[in-house]
């Protein structure tokens, strides 16, 4: 059980976080798009969230372009995800400017090589980097709900770590950390070689 500190200080990086979400009109844009779409416990996760902070930390006054917007969910009914590509399709059509990638956690067990999961929430919590491992959803009243098995810290400390609980092989780690060219786009990170 984390100390009084320790929920204080992840307490106050979440609303730090949640004031950035609510001055970037675009990915309050993004939440109200994937919230009407309203798939099974959904979340948009991973450079959604971790580059607006990063972003905000290197005092970019232009945030950093998306690759492509990550929307999972966890649909047990659609194991082999084979309604991502109209989910994709019908969130382009909303907003046109942005790529989707949009997948059903219900099959991604398999490139972890671990037990089906039971909820998005565990699902990234295996994601490969540790600042990586969180998504957001906005909910009916704006509000937020975070799926953040790892807290905030990893995302606000500007050091990139391995997750431990990634079963790929660590080359992932080194593959994506250069071909993604991270350290380029933000240079004050700090990342942990395994």
């Amino acid at each position: 059980m984390p100390s009084d500190t320790q929920t204080q200080q992840d307490m106050h990086l979440q609303a730090r976080t949640e004031a950035l979400l609510r001055a970037d009109p675009l990915r309050m844009d993004c939440l109200r798009a994937a919230r009407d779409l309203a798939l099974p416990d959904w979340a948009l996760g991973a450079g959604f969230v971790r580059n607006l902070i990063w972003d905000h930390l290197h005092q970019k006054t232009a945030s950093t372009p998306l690759n492509d917007v990550d929307l999972i969910y966890l649909d047990k009914s659609d194991p082999d995800g084979l309604a991502e590509a109209d989910h994709e399709a019908w969130l382009s059509a909303r907003l046109p400017d942005q790529r989707w990638e949009v997948r059903n956690q219900a099959r991604m067990h398999l490139r972890q090589r671990v037990s089906p999961f039971g909820s998005s929430q565990e699902a990234l919590s295996h994601w490969v980097e540790l600042p990586t491992c969180i998504g957001v959803r906005l909910l009916a009243d704006d509000g937020f709900q975070w799926l953040a098995p790892y807290g905030f810290e990893h995302n606000w400390s500007l050091r990139v770590l391995a997750n431990p609980r990634c079963r790929q092989d660590s080359q992932v780690f080194v593959d994506r950390i250069q071909q993604k060219g991270w350290q380029s786009l933000w240079p004050d990170l700090e990342v942990l070689w395994p």
